[in-house]
């Protein structure tokens, strides 16, 4: 769709402009900011509640999601094993021999981590399925935000480029067509409520012409207020023979039962998580007083060894924002990476960090989510990592310091402790994985470059 691409975001997105960003995210502000942070990461003040109460950032699953799609360039590479579960134990698919044995379409219901090619196996299953001469939609696709329908969208225009007959549309917000219009589009991608409103209420979309029917980031969906009524709602509209895909990254149990209510009768695919491990670590803690003593043990750390690059996990974006200014006045290339930031702003800064133009990613633990950077070769944890209990998050942990003994190579962890409460923390870390967490003094510089050795 190269000369198409452009006919169809015009056609499809009505009264917004022809070149509306993919990945326009204003609407993910936080609130009551008092600075914007500038895209290269430069230290930021908080936000007035932030400043306030100090609270740890909260996760919001929509926008994580969306920025591993902004910072992902390529396929993650996972050599671990799909587990393909049958909705027929007599069904052929164990002996077929041809893609014509195997009667497809069928129902899927399919879990892999984010950068495997969720989108791109689920863009192909409707682009195979439109009969272009039939001018109504044919595939319907559910994102739960309307940043990620858009780069799903993007994904369509790329991988449909030399059909140039394909057209698309947009049921998002502020997409405003005259009542009693029919969509010709043959693929519809968009936000539950909008595309409910469209089948039922605008009667845009006959959902008996349906053919294939995506829930795309099914875990996201769920998390969202509403999302899961109105999904069920949409899929209960669509004829019986529809194929039914659902896609998510995770398989907790609230998504299973969900995926139960809009698939019938499924065949599940699922590719493990990439096990992380912590034999190739070196792990150390430094006992210190305070978050000043923490502060030069650092600055001793960056003046014995020598570091590549190092992410430096802090509990609060206050803490992270004071030490990221603190580092600067050292001299040192920072980045930090603040919950204040739209995802496009946190994606630009982890690129700069990628390309080496900052050595130091001062972050909390919600930003850096599936960060993975080659030249990372230590990692601190100037704040051991807890749950809202104040209970050791091994998980994150685990989490946290993997990112150093990727690729083959030894990674270096460094743990700060400034109280008989984190001393406690690290014991029961040490216990759960059952690795010895050694004492590491910062103040003997020959201790420390024996550990750089």
């Amino acid at each position: 769709m190269a000369g198409a691409a452009g006919r169809v975001r015009e056609q499809a997105l009505g009264c917004f402009p022809l070149a509306l960003p993919v990945g326009d995210l204003s609407n993910l502000h936080l609130k009551d900011e008092k600075v914007k942070p500038d895209a290269n990461g430069a230290v930021v003040k908080t936000n007035a509640n932030a400043e306030k109460t100090d609270e740890e950032e909260k996760e919001d699953r929509a926008a994580q999601s969306l920025l591993n799609k902004l910072i992902r360039s390529n396929l993650v590479d996972n050599t671990n094993q799909v587990e393909v579960l049958q909705r027929d134990p007599n069904s052929p698919l164990y002996s077929v021999k041809s893609f014509e044995e195997l009667r497809l379409p069928q129902n899927l219901i399919a879990q892999s981590q984010s950068g495997t090619g969720k989108t791109a196996a689920f863009v192909l299953a409707m682009l195979s399925q439109v009969e272009p001469a039939n001018r109504y939609p044919q595939c319907l696709c559910l994102s739960p935000t309307y940043e990620l329908a858009l780069q799903t969208g993007k994904v369509i225009e790329q991988m449909g480029k030399f059909y140039p007959e394909l057209k698309l549309a947009y049921a998002v917000r502020g997409n405003k067509l005259e009542r009693g219009q029919k969509i010709s589009e043959h693929i519809v991608i968009g936000t539950p409520g909008t595309v409910l409103d469209w089948c039922s209420k605008l009667k845009f979309i006959d959902p008996k012409k349906i053919k294939v029917f995506v829930l795309d980031e099914a875990d996201v969906m769920i998390a969202t207020q509403g999302h899961q009524d109105q999904s069920i709602r949409i899929q209960r509209m669509l004829p019986r023979n529809c194929q039914m895909l659902l896609f998510s990254a995770t398989f907790e149990d609230s998504v299973w039962k969900f995926a139960q209510k809009v698939v019938p009768d499924p065949n599940i695919i699922k590719l493990k998580r990439e096990e992380e491990t912590l034999d190739t670590i070196k792990q150390y803690y430094v006992l210190c007083n305070n978050r000043d003593e923490k502060f030069q043990a650092l600055c001793n750390l960056y003046g014995a060894i020598t570091i590549a690059q190092a992410m430096i996990f802090c509990h609060t974006r206050k803490t992270a924002s004071w030490l990221a200014a603190e580092l600067s006045k050292e001299g040192h290339q920072v980045a930090l990476l603040s919950g204040e930031m739209v995802v496009e702003q946190r994606a630009a800064v982890i690129e700069r960090f990628r390309e080496g133009k900052e050595k130091v990613l001062v972050t909390t633990n919600v930003c850096a989510r599936g960060i993975d950077v080659e030249q990372v070769s230590v990692v601190i944890n100037f704040d051991l990592p807890v749950d809202k209990d104040g209970n050791p998050d091994n998980e994150t942990y685990l989490h946290r310091i993997g990112r150093t003994g990727r690729f083959g190579k030894r990674g270096l962890a460094v743990n700060m402790v400034d109280s008989k409460h984190s001393m406690n923390i690290l014991n029961r870390i040490q216990e759960h994985f059952n690795k010895k967490i050694e004492r590491l003094d910062t103040d003997d510089l020959d201790e420390i470059e024996k550990i750089a050795n």
